[in-house]
This record gives structure tokens, C-alpha cells and sequence, in this order.
């Protein structure tokens, strides 16, 4: 897997490293730009924090997280060779702060019960689950905690959510979010 099914690392201990991804229409790996202003945003060390990759497609988002030095980082998705990609990847990387879990994202923010500082929510830009997860992922965020959000449109915020940051990058409008609670009078 070469060319348009590879991805750089682009910050951290895995910086340059190349992860690899079959093919299929529905990944879109996020930008290197977008990558870059995202982890400019987030800080460039997210050390001991816990992480959750939801869809996590090319895997982009939760090595990078790994690569600079958060303590645990979760990557779910429901395509079977999108998983085996992964732990591939995680293999070649000796990654192990990162779990890799096969399973539908709704489903996982259902059922699981723990919280995380970071977590990317990158769902398949036409499928509409962005608006949908937001709400279930309130409580899955750890106090202080920020949801990384990428989609085909800007999401309006709402009372339980600030837009802490977003941007645009051509087709590709992402937004750093908290908890209105938490980030309402900064932003």
C-alpha cells in the first residue's frame, strides 16, 4: 500500500513514520494542514491524556495523538480491514498506549463507560452522525475535556456546546469544541 494509502505522521516520537490504509471511497484522511492546525490548537504534547479516535478511518488522528505522548488512545471502527489496517499499524509502531476496537462509533459512546480528554469525531462525511453523537458525548468528556470535529459543514453550536476554535480547509470545515459549561466565556 503506497501513494494515495499512506499517511505521515507529521509531530512527535513517530514523526515522518508512514501508516498505511486499504482502500476505500469512504476514507478521507484528515489533511496534513488540517492535522497540523489541529495539534497546534490541542497543544503539541498531550501527555497522560486519554484519547478516543471514533471512526477512526486511516488511523491519522489517534497515531498522531499517540505519537505525542497520550497516556491511552482508543480507535474504533466497523470495517474489517480498516481494523486490521490498524492494528497492523499499531504493530509496526510498537504503539502501546493504543487500543484498537472493532465495533460501530454509535454504539461504542453508548456503551462504554468511561471519559476522555481528547476525542476526534470524524464520521463518514455524509452519513449525518455528527449531530446525532454530539449530545452522547457529553458525558463520555472529561471535565475540561475538547471534541474534535470534522465534517462537509461547520456544525451550529448549541447550549451544551462552545466552538473553542474551527476553521476551513476546501471541502473540509473542523471545529475544536467544549463544553458550553466549561468553554462558553472564552470563545
Amino acid at each position: 500500500m503506497r501513494g494515495k494509502n499512506t499517511v505521515r505522521i507529521i509531530g512527535g516520537a513517530w514523526r515522518s513514520r508512514l501508516i498505511e490504509f486499504p482502500s476505500n471511497p469512504t476514507l478521507r484522511p484528515t489533511p496534513d494542514r488540517v492535522r497540523e492546525t489541529l495539534f497546534n490548537w490541542l497543544g503539541q504534547q498531550l501527555d497522560g491524556l486519554s484519547c478516543l479516535d471514533l471512526f477512526a478511518g486511516s488511523g491519522a488522528l489517534g497515531f498522531e495523538a499517540a505519537s505525542r505522548g497520550a497516556a491511552r488512545v482508543v480507535m474504533v471502527d466497523n470495517d474489517d480491514d480498516v481494523y486490521n489496517a490498524l492494528r497492523a499499524n499499531a504493530a509496526k509502531l510498537q504503539a502501546a498506549s493504543v487500543e484498537i476496537v472493532r465495533g460501530d462509533g454509535p454504539r461504542f459512546i453508548r456503551d462504554v463507560g468511561e471519559t476522555f480528554d481528547r476525542i476526534f469525531l470524524d464520521p463518514p462525511f455524509d452519513s449525518g452522525l455528527a449531530p446525532q453523537l454530539l449530545p452522547q458525548l457529553l458525558p463520555r468528556l472529561a471535565p475540561n475535556g475538547l471534541v474534535y470535529l470534522e465534517g462537509p459543514r461547520a456544525l451550529p453550536t448549541s447550549e451544551d456546546w462552545a466552538a473553542v476554535r474551527s476553521s476551513r480547509a476546501g471541502r473540509v470545515h473542523y471545529q475544536l469544541l467544549g463544553r458550553a459549561s466549561e468553554y462558553g466565556d472564552e470563545c
